[in-house]
């Protein structure tokens, strides 16, 4: 069980004797507490940053090597930057992505939405200033039984021609189990911190960002492409499709559930996935998107799509 980042803050402002009190509580559930925990350094910048990120390597799109490092490298054309060009504070205390490669809802490795949430607190991130904080996770999830996650078995999926990642996949462990992954389930994920984002940042509007079209909703063959002159086509895809479909519902139904928005990146990338004529993810060594970019992740050009209509959205 997790340290209640929540609770824990509304304990500081109850008094020493009560944070205490919260401490010890936090401490006898969750063990010691984490590195990345909230510090005093919030105080140098209480009011907070207008825009918050939190997410995945669909988020930072930067290599991570060790997916149990701290080092988070983000790419300088992931939407994330983009978007705080476009308003105007890159590179400010207005602006903090704490974004990582491999992180998740409830994650294996360095980095999940909590630990994420504790770094931004710790840089003060989070005030009566934040206008905007964007979450975008679930492709390294593992949901019901399963202790696979989508990212892990992609590409074993599609380039399994004998067997295939058919619905059957999930049930036989080769492919993520998608049948546990609910709405109500990725709220249950995302509550804690939800609630320490209202608690802090009231006037904050925050975002479930979806993820773009990888393949066509509801197809049957899925597929990436070799050096943009050929296709590795995957006839038995419908267990990855089923997957990405389903994590897109139980985000609409999370938002619904928890009165949050919800940004369909799926819908402003439509017709651009991996084996379309005007690619907008990367394949490999594909010159049509990044020739070097991350295999399976948005290319400079998808992400700007994604970026610019973020900014209408929050611009509204």
């Amino acid at each position: 069980m997790r340290t209640n980042i929540f609770t824990a803050a509304r304990g500081r402002l109850g008094g020493v004797v009560l944070a205490a009190c919260a401490t010890l509580l936090a401490v006898a559930v969750s063990g010691p507490a984490r590195a990345d925990s909230p510090t005093d350094s919030s105080a140098s910048r209480p009011s907070g940053s207008e825009l918050v990120v939190m997410g995945d390597s669909y988020t930072a799109n930067g290599i991570r090597l060790d997916g149990d490092s701290r080092d988070c490298n983000h790419g300088p054309s992931a939407w994330p930057i983009q978007l705080s060009r476009l308003m105007g504070i890159a590179g400010t205390p207005d602006f903090e992505d704490v974004s990582c490669s491999g992180a998740s809802l409830q994650s294996h490795t360095a980095y999940d939405i909590v630990s994420e949430a504790r770094i931004a607190a710790a840089a003060g991130a989070f005030g009566p200033r934040t206008k905007t904080v964007a979450l975008q996770f679930g492709l390294n999830d593992t949901w019901g039984t399963s202790k696979t996650m989508l990212w892990t078995s992609m590409e074993s999926c599609i380039f399994n021609f004998r067997d295939g990642c058919g619905p059957e996949a999930a049930a036989q462990g080769r492919l993520a189990d998608f049948r546990a992954m609910t709405g109500q389930a990725y709220a249950d994920r995302i509550r804690e911190v939800v609630d320490y984002v209202r608690y802090y940042a009231p006037n904050a509007r925050i975002i479930l960002v979806g993820y773009p079209e990888l393949f066509p909703a509801h197809s049957t063959t899925v597929c990436t492409s070799v050096l943009g002159v050929g296709n590795i086509v995957q006839d038995r895809g419908a267990g990855l499709v089923d997957y990405l479909d389903q994590l897109q519902q139980a985000q609409i139904d999370a938002a619904k559930l928890m009165d949050l928005e919800f940004f369909d990146v799926r819908a402003v990338t439509a017709g651009h996935g991996l084996c379309s004529t005007q690619p907008w993810l990367n394949g490999f060594f594909d010159p049509r998107a990044d020739f070097i970019g991350i295999p399976f992740h948005p290319s400079a050009q998808g992400d700007s799509v994604t970026a610019h209509a973020l900014y209408r959205r929050i611009s509204q």
